[in-house]
């Protein structure tokens, strides 16, 4: 390809799809890296989506029979985080842009404001926001974090609570934080998913 020693790094862009519509075009655009041999420029395709339970117009949890146990379980259904986006990582060149942007489904790619101007990539913020939702952790975004860093819990059972990181284990992937229960330092271990900085 004629563009290769131009390429930039890869990075993240959000492509635009009708809302309801978002899987139908994440799997469209996976169809075009083989058709079109783009997969050493298009690398990840991902609907943001989360198991969430099901509950009741009373805030109960929805229950249902195992029909395989016979054990009635909590219900859960599959909730898009970004109706009407699909994340696509790849290296914008020309045609990985022509491509993309006419793939069945896709209405567009965020931060392209015409004029033949290609899209600016989302930041690494907002990525590592959306990845980590669906439990995504790449090892480059322990690079982003240090002990002192105030951040925020959104995730498990201290979703929600804010505090400063104490340490770090990149091995477990675990990261303590020092919050602040009933006016005391609480020191608390969470998975590294379920933290990100504090704007």
């Amino acid at each position: 390809m004629s563009e290769e020693k131009n390429l930039g790094e890869k990075q993240w862009y959000a492509v635009t799809t009708f809302i309801g519509h978002e899987n139908k075009a994440a799997e469209n655009i996976k169809t075009r890296i083989q058709t079109y041999n783009l997969g050493d420029f298009i690398f990840r395709v991902i609907v943001a989506e989360e198991k969430v339970p099901s509950i009741n117009k009373n805030k109960e949890p929805v229950m249902r029979r195992n029909k395989e146990t016979g054990e009635m379980e909590q219900k859960y259904k599959i909730v898009n985080l970004y109706p009407g986006y699909v994340f696509v990582e790849m290296i914008m060149t020309d045609e990985v842009w022509y491509v993309v942007r006419n793939t069945p489904e896709v209405t567009g790619i965020t931060g392209s404001s015409g004029g033949g101007q290609k899209p600016t990539p989302i930041t690494s913020r907002e990525i590592e926001a959306v990845l980590k939702r669906m439990g995504m952790v790449d090892s480059s975004m322990y690079e982003n974090y240090h002990v002192g860093d105030l951040v925020k819990i959104i995730n498990g059972t201290f979703n929600g609570v804010e505090g400063t990181i104490i340490s770090i284990d990149k091995e477990a992937g675990t990261v303590k934080v020092d919050t602040i229960f009933f006016g005391r330092h609480t020191p608390v271990d969470v998975d590294f998913s379920e933290i990100v900085h504090i704007s």
